[in-house]
């Protein structure tokens, strides 16, 4: 007989249409439709992290993932956060600081990202096994209007008061994200999530006892020891980011692969100098300062991105933005579909 650990994996995984109660981690700077399809192919389930995407570019997404597979996928979108607070004091002196490691950025004027009722509305016409969101929870109309089309919600979560929020407001399984976590902290008060960082070991076990619907582990996971580690302390599947961005099908910067299988857990930093937002990505010379105090969300992104963008050009990883988790060096350079069906076969193993 399974453990409790296997039955809850295999009721999440019956729930979803899954094979593998691992999902790849929504991340809006891997968009790549092909990572997806082969984590999906291999019975896990794909994402999109649709954060900068227009209406068109989330339905294309949806059409080239299923050219490849027509197994599940998840689609992503960020709560938006109040209208940024400007002060061109501060937007300058960025400028200036990050004219030392590229391009001096022009200050932006906005708008700064698709309309996000129109994305909420594209999403859920692609027809997605689950939509998701992070650093809030979706408006009322949207919850309804998903879950009148069967479309799963998954919320995710910094601290048990937002997971409870969350499934008050419907969510149907909550995403635990450990502060181990690469990319950005999903806190739904953008000042608060210095202060939220509650690593997973901690996260994981309290939201599962404390909730009714599934627990979703993210943060820290890239092998089997991680994923049994996680179904353990009471997740019902896992959530894998950086585990697969060393996988061809991930097609990131070279550099920015090479950065994640050299960092080591203190090699990633906790910063605001990419977006704005608290995020956790590999230290380069750009985070390690010292820096003025970043502009609020979206304006830091936007003043970041030439410097970005001239980085990539240049193959300088200094300048680049290179989203990591603290178990970067455990990303294997595999296929997607061969590490997705390895990872869970050698984590059943390891489970009663």
């Amino acid at each position: 007989m399974a453990g409790p650990q296997v039955a809850r994996a295999t009721a999440f995984c019956a729930r979803f249409g899954l094979r593998l109660p691992v999902l790849l981690a929504p991340m809006a700077g891997v968009a790549a439709p092909g990572l997806s399809a082969a984590i999906a192919n291999a019975g896990g389930m794909g994402a999109f992290g649709a954060l900068t995407a227009t209406p068109e570019a989330i339905t294309a997404w949806a059409h080239a993932f299923r050219s490849g597979s027509n197994g599940a996928f998840q689609m992503n979108l960020w709560i938006p956060d109040p209208p940024p607070r400007r002060d061109a004091a501060r937007e300058a002196a960025m400028a200036d600081y990050l004219a030392t490691h590229g391009p001096r950025p022009a200050i932006p004027e906005g708008p700064f990202l698709p309309d996000f009722a129109a994305q909420c509305r594209a999403m859920i016409e692609a027809g997605p096994a689950a939509i998701s969101s992070i650093m809030g929870i979706f408006p009322d109309g949207v919850v309804a209007e998903a879950k009148a089309r069967g479309i799963a919600w998954f919320a995710v979560a910094t601290t048990l008061a937002e997971a409870r929020a969350a499934v008050a407001a419907g969510a149907d399984a909550v995403v635990a994200q450990g502060a181990e976590a690469g990319g950005h902290r999903g806190a739904f008060d953008a000042a608060a999530a210095d202060a939220q960082l509650t690593g997973g070991l901690a996260l994981i076990p309290r939201l599962a006892d404390a909730l009714d619907v599934p627990v979703i582990a993210a943060g820290g996971i890239a092998d089997a020891r991680g994923i049994a580690a996680a179904l353990t302390l009471g997740a019902s599947a896992v959530q894998i980011g950086t585990g697969f961005l060393r996988c061809p099908e991930a097609a990131i910067h070279p550099a920015w692969s090479a950065a994640i299988a050299g960092a080591e857990p203190e090699g990633t930093v906790l910063t605001r100098l990419f977006s704005g937002r608290l995020g956790r990505g590999v230290a380069t010379a750009v985070t390690r300062g010292p820096a003025p105090e970043p502009a609020p969300y979206p304006v830091q992104r936007a003043l970041f991105a030439p410097v970005r963008a001239a980085a990539e050009a240049a193959g300088d990883p200094d300048g680049m933005q290179m989203w990591a988790g603290q178990s970067a060096t455990l990303a294997a350079a595999e296929p997607a579909a061969a590490l997705a069906t390895r990872l869970w076969a050698e984590a059943a193993a390891l489970l009663p």
